[in-house]
């Protein structure tokens, strides 16, 4: 998620690669696109719009929109910015139903969570306009709000998840290409939850998961199973919130000072730790830095909540160069970057002055 020198990069976005620009918004090189998903609500405050959630090396995006009857569906959108919309079979047409994608290859499957009529969750794997795959993870209960969820895929088939039991308790689960499903917890979890871009190539998964007091910690999964636990160096032991992996083992994250002051991390695999905060960010309580994405290169995109509670995007450097950017549009509360690609393309979502959220995509 190689480096290409700066200037061979500046040359393939501003004059090669026309499928990253839009005819509305070739003003500059360095320039954010937006985008709506067909269909998606735009009623006032109901938590409606478009909102994107990984992009992948070669330039695909995925996503879910929200309708104006609070459904969810899936769309992915192509390097030339065409939208392709679907929904999983067996998915609910009701508010809280829908299909919720959560992740892509590089060649196109999609993972995610398809919520029946029932409010049932199903995990899902498939290409739009191809054929669809549900599936069940073994324990995953049948009441509404429980089931299983798919998070992440890597280029060998392998997914991660998580799912939620009878009992109401989640775990944490990884679903080899043959289909085999195996289940995993820390040794000391209540709450095993699973990330989008939370599964590498290598097999190794990351997520947070809630002890038995409440307080929240990261764990790493090796492809041998073997699973590793930490918090970031300042976290008090109650929220430390891992993020993603890179190929390289990069863990971008998240954590909570004893003021509750929120501060980004990266813990490489070494299991040593970087932590920083982007200049502008609040100091209050949970205002911060979040670190929410890495690519292979050591570029962080995340988000800073300033003084007034409102979130701006940032990209960082691997050498702790901040660049701070915010969606165009008067009023936005909110810009909200979750992906970024080996080529510094990042996605994510931001938030209006009418509570309705957008896609994004900003140009390194």
């Amino acid at each position: 998620m190689k480096r290409i020198g700066l200037l061979m990069l500046f040359f393939f976005l501003c004059f090669v690669s026309t499928g990253w620009r839009q005819a509305q918004a070739q003003t500059q090189c360095r320039l954010i696109i937006t985008f709506d998903a067909p269909g998606a609500g735009t009623i006032l405050n109901q938590g409606q719009g478009t909102f994107p959630g990984q992009i992948t090396d070669s330039g695909l995006i995925v996503g879910s929109y929200v309708d104006a009857n609070g459904a969810s569906h899936g769309f992915v959108r192509a390097l030339d910015g065409r939208i392709t919309t679907f929904d999983a079979p067996g998915a609910g047409t009701g508010a809280g139903q829908g299909t919720v994608p959560n992740g892509i290859s590089d060649a196109g499957i999609v993972v995610g969570g398809v919520f029946d009529g029932s409010g049932v969750f199903h995990g899902f794997f498939g290409s739009p306009g191809r054929h669809f795959m549900t599936f069940d993870a073994p324990g995953a209960g049948t009441a509404p709000h429980q089931g299983t969820n798919a998070t992440a895929i890597n280029s060998t088939g392998i997914i991660s998840g998580d799912y939620v039991d009878t009992n109401g308790v989640p775990h944490g689960y990884v679903r080899s290409p043959d289909g085999t499903i195996t289940s995993f917890d820390p040794s000391d979890s209540v709450d095993t939850a699973a990330d989008t871009l939370g599964l590498n190539r290598a097999g190794a998964i990351t997520g947070p998961y809630t002890d038995a007091s409440g307080a929240q910690h990261g764990f790493v999964r090796a492809p041998n199973g073997r699973i590793t636990t930490f918090d970031a160096p300042g976290a008090t032991g109650s929220v430390t919130v891992p993020s993603m992996i890179t190929d390289r083992g990069t863990i971008p994250g998240a954590y909570l000072d004893a003021n509750n002051v929120i501060h980004a991390f990266l813990r490489f695999a070494d299991g040593s730790f970087s932590t920083f905060d982007v200049s502008g960010a609040g100091t209050g309580t949970f205002q911060g830095t979040l670190a929410n994405a890495a690519n292979l290169e050591g570029f962080t995109a995340g988000m800073s909540i300033d003084a007034n509670d409102v979130s701006h995007g940032f990209v960082r450097t691997p050498a702790g160069k901040n660049s701070l950017f915010d969606a165009p549009g008067e009023g936005i509360q909110a810009t909200i970057p979750l992906s970024i690609n080996f080529w510094g393309v990042v996605t994510g979502y931001f938030v209006d002055a009418n509570g309705v959220s957008h896609g994004f995509l900003r140009l390194p």
